[in-house]
């Protein structure tokens, strides 16, 4: 019984619905990991997160060295929908650069995209799987229903400023970005595997198009750890990096985090080093859920029906024979 009790913390921590709604008891990020969840926080729930890095780059062919460090920040709303959940991603990012001849910096915003996520198809909607009260290992056996996935798409915008180092043009621009993200619960809630195909500055001259897979695990209530593997191509840039790393659940609304990322090319040698924290505020979910229930028990009352006037009644027939 305790093995059956305790897998169910690692469960809700990676996946944020089982069964119907979006909200979950406790927080479900996306750090420290790049992949987009299928799943949104759920209506009127606002979640941060926030993480710092460290940057060690090395460029065999052009001949220099860089390392810095940058911060990003991701603002996740859910509104209107249980389904829907707005996002703004931010990224802001620091180097020195050292060459033979000369050095110079570049710090420039590396990421602003402003969108939306929906969940279009959730195979555990209406599904409630049955626990198994005397065998651990018959909650963790294979069901066809876990090659299912979760579907979600999402739509947005991304937002250059003119004379960004870290973009392909001096000028400033706007251009779409969408997404196609999948989301498998494996091993009886114990393994979750994400993945996110993306088509990024849409309409520009270099348009960029990629993927990330990622694979966590829930080592128990606590801990989980992740494998990540991200590819993205254009004309401009392209490359592979692998991504490794852990959370750790502070508190039902808090988590923080750690992750370690490189790549598999000299042109440039890639290195980064990060950590983070995120932060739920869900007030205002469990107020209307408050609100909800005591409606549902004063429709419940017998008290809080109407009583009928059986003198009022007796007077009215009464009357009609004066």
């Amino acid at each position: 019984m305790f093995k059956i009790k305790n897998l169910l913390a690692p469960v809700l921590f990676f996946i944020p619905q089982l069964f119907f709604a979006q909200y979950t008891d406790v927080i479900n990020s996306n750090r420290p990991g790049e992949t987009m969840s299928a799943y949104a926080v759920g209506k009127s729930v606002i979640q941060a997160e926030l993480g710092v890095y460290g940057i060690k780059e090395k460029h065999d062919l052009l001949d220099y060295d860089a390392s810095g460090f940058g911060t990003d920040l991701t603002i996740r709303y859910g509104a209107f929908l249980e389904k829907l959940e707005f996002i703004a991603d931010i990224q802001y990012q620091m180097e020195n650069f050292d060459t033979s001849y000369t050095s110079y910096k570049k710090n420039n915003f590396r990421q602003t995209v402003l969108g939306a996520k929906y969940l279009i198809y959730d195979p555990y909607k209406n599904y409630k799987r049955e626990a198994n009260i005397y065998s651990y290992k018959a909650n963790r056996n294979f069901q066809w229903r876990e090659l299912i996935p979760a579907v979600s798409v999402f739509a947005g915008a991304n937002f250059v400023g003119a004379d960004n180092p870290y973009y392909f043009s001096p000028d400033g621009a706007i251009s779409p970005k969408i997404s196609l993200i999948t989301q498998n619960l494996l091993g009886g809630g114990s393994w979750v595997f994400v993945t996110n195909i993306i088509a990024d500055y849409i309409g520009t001259d270099y348009p960029s198009y990629g993927y990330v897979l990622t694979l966590t695990h829930g080592f128990n209530d606590r801990w989980s750890g992740f494998i990540e593997n991200q590819g993205y191509k254009s004309d401009f840039y392209s490359d592979s990096i692998l991504r490794t790393g852990a959370a750790f659940l502070l508190s039902s609304n808090m988590q923080v985090d750690a992750s370690i990322s490189t790549n598999f090319k000299n042109t440039p040698s890639i290195l980064y080093g990060g950590v983070g924290v995120s932060w739920r505020y869900d007030g205002w979910y469990k107020e209307k859920v408050e609100v909800n229930k005591a409606a549902d028990r004063a429709k419940k009352n017998p008290d809080n029906e109407k009583q009928i006037d059986y003198q009022e009644k007796e007077r009215k027939r009464k009357a009609k024979y004066e």
